[in-house]
């Protein structure tokens, strides 16, 4: 990955899907993106629109997989959409085959990934915080962008 950051502010649900799918646009295959953020910050948003750009078909239909741990989706590149809300430690995704999950070109996504933080971080993933600042408005921090995925989402 790389070691640049951003900060955005968003202000509506479509703001945080285009964040999103640019991002998805960026990506080169084999990243792990780690995001933290309370219910309702936009975090399933943000999937959503990241599966657009990299030309997941079922945008519409991705969703949060509380119950099911992982959803998989196929585009230009696979998507593996992780849930470690109900996990009460990294071991559990790790017997789940975290490390078979990362393996290239997959893209992984961990919702809540603060829960398991000690197995995602030897990835090095691209780290993304979203906070409410107000009813609609998002704070979203990126951290370990590549500098090519950051000039993509200015």
């Amino acid at each position: 990955m790389g070691n640049e950051s951003l900060e955005i502010t968003s202000r509506s649900v479509e703001q945080t899907i285009e964040l999103g799918r640019k991002l998805g646009q960026a990506l080169q295959g084999g990243e792990i993106i780690a995001l933290v953020g309370q219910l309702g910050t936009g975090k399933t948003h943000l999937i959503k629109g990241l599966a657009m750009g990299l030309g997941i078909n079922s945008s519409e239909a991705v969703t949060s997989p509380t119950f099911t741990l992982s959803n998989e989706y196929q585009g230009r590149l696979p998507l593996c959409h992780i849930d470690a809300y109900r996990l009460d430690h990294a071991k559990q995704l790790e017997a789940l085959g975290f490390d078979e999950m990362c393996t290239p070109p997959t893209i992984v996504v961990v919702e809540w990934a603060d829960r398991v933080q000690t197995l995602i971080e030897p990835y090095h993933p691209i780290w993304i915080y979203l906070e409410h600042r107000g009813l609609d408005e998002r704070q979203i921090r990126m951290e370990n962008l590549s500098p090519e995925a950051k000039k993509h989402l200015t």
